[in-house]
């Protein structure tokens, strides 16, 4: 007998009613207004937040030793950080920063979970401790959550009005990271005429934000972000992780007045549901670790307050790990937490001895495009070469240049001066001219010597054309 399958027959599956956290049922978007739950985790929370944001606020302003503390001056390729000077021909310091950041991620996720959403990351720091305060004031929820209907126009108008000038605030100081708090501080005071291209990156990093914090908010943790889903791959049974303790738990049920020699017919959960309409992102923690998950702790504190109010027990709700919840015993010291730090460590040498070995000036000889040789009157053959020089100290530089090889060849320099500014690359065209009877079969090694005023030299190599004799 064939099965008969339920779309044949008219019958669809119902579904569940939230498909996600923020999908109702019919598709529609569940917008979430969460509710807020005082304990000691959320003020530890709001002062971790408010440290940040004032962090994000003064650095632009702080100099080490006259230069800025972070400087992302991307027009002239240069990256200050931590008052170092960096340059786009350190690529061998940026793949080891790299390689070292991800294997930070992957160590730190692995001790602490997620910890960094819920307490570090700019969009949750900014949402939770500095738009979402505004909206519950303006809406008139302070601490209640839900939707409040019958909002007055002008209280929605002011709300934007204060929204707008937070992203404002963020757009200008983030466009600091990258000008500078001097250049910044003069396009703010002149007209948008003048500088209307960093004008345009304010506007639109404006833009971006009010549609972060105004329309977009959680999606931006569960769909844009991909740190929620490397989660499944950098957790392990020993992570940090946000859990409801099932065994304590279960079976759920309200209060029921018993007593004091009897055991209890339910467990300690009485599914007020209180640290559902808490969450942020719209999950209920009872269902065990999930992605949506971003460890800010707001269901801890509202089950606490809870659990405080029926005189139960706190922490049903707890900080915990997949392997403390089945009941074996967890530990700080296994081969990803050894081998991670041992891994780092090895970078961190690394890094540092390329930056401390890097030197004073880069040089590069480089074949211009065109015509590959001439011959002079005499009858030697010039070469035309391009000279690329870097100079990475604070002081500017004077070079000179002179020829090793091939014999009795001269240099021809087109500028007086071979000078180059701080933190400077120029590139200067130069001839090299060298007799026939140095070039084989239409070709010649040279090599010529850059040295700066300090007597430091670099050496550079080049094949130089000619005719075939």
């Amino acid at each position: 007998m064939d099965e008969v399958r339920p779309e044949a027959s008219g019958a669809f599956l119902e579904p569940e009613e939230h498909v996600l956290s923020t999908l109702e049922a019919d598709g529609s978007r569940r917008w979430l207004k969460p509710k807020l739950s005082k304990g000691t985790l959320l003020e530890r929370r709001r002062i971790v937040a408010y440290v940040l944001i004032a962090i994000f606020t003064i650095v632009p302003f702080i100099k080490v030793g006259g230069k800025p503390f972070v400087l992302l001056d991307i027009t002239a390729r240069r990256f200050t950080i931590f008052g170092f000077t960096f340059l786009p021909t350190d690529t061998m310091l940026l793949a080891i920063f790299l390689v070292g950041v991800l294997l930070s991620v992957v160590l730190f996720t692995a001790l602490f979970g997620r910890v960094w959403c819920g307490w570090a990351c700019p969009q949750t720091v900014y949402m939770e401790f500095l738009f979402r305060p505004v909206e519950r004031f303006f809406d008139g929820t302070v601490g209640r959550g839900g939707h409040k209907k019958n909002i007055p126009a002008w209280r929605q108008a002011a709300k934007y009005v204060v929204f707008f000038l937070l992203c404002v605030y963020l757009a200008n100081t983030f466009l600091a990271y990258f000008i500078g708090v001097d250049r910044l501080s003069q396009w703010v005071t002149q007209s948008p005429l003048l500088h209307p291209v960093p004008f345009a990156v304010m506007a639109f990093v404006t833009f971006a934000m009010m549609v972060d914090f105004c329309y977009f908010r959680e999606q931006m943790c569960l769909i844009a972000c991909p740190y929620g889903r490397f989660q499944s791959v950098l957790l392990d049974q020993d992570s940090l992780i946000v859990a409801y303790d099932k065994n304590r738990g279960e079976p759920r049920g309200r209060m029921k007045k018993a007593k004091s020699d009897s055991l209890p017919v339910v467990g300690d959960c009485i599914d007020c549901k209180k640290c559902v309409t808490t969450c942020p992102t719209g999950i209920d923690i009872r269902q065990g670790l999930q992605m949506e998950c971003i460890n800010c702790t707001q269901c801890i504190d509202a089950c606490n307050d809870v659990m405080k109010s029926i005189g139960r027990s706190p922490d049903l709700i707890r900080y915990s790990s997949q392997s403390r919840d089945e009941g074996l015993t967890t530990s700080l010291l296994r081969a990803r937490t050894l081998i991670y730090p041992t891994l780092l460590l090895g970078i961190a040498a690394a890094f540092f001895t390329v930056f401390f070995m890097s030197k004073t000036f880069d040089a590069a000889l480089l074949r211009e495009p065109g015509n590959p040789h001439t011959l002079t009157e005499d009858g030697q053959v010039r070469n035309i070469l391009k000279l690329k020089l870097t100079n990475r100290t604070d002081e500017p530089m004077d070079f000179e240049v002179q020829v090793e090889n091939p014999a009795n060849a001269v240099i021809e320099l087109q500028e007086a001066d071979l000078v180059v500014q701080p933190r400077e690359t120029r590139t200067f065209h130069i001839g090299m001219i060298a007799p026939k009877d140095a070039f084989s079969v239409g070709r010649a090694d040279s090599q010529i010597i850059v040295s700066n005023q300090n007597d430091v030299s670099r050496t550079l190599s080049l094949k130089l054309i000619g005719p075939y004799n």
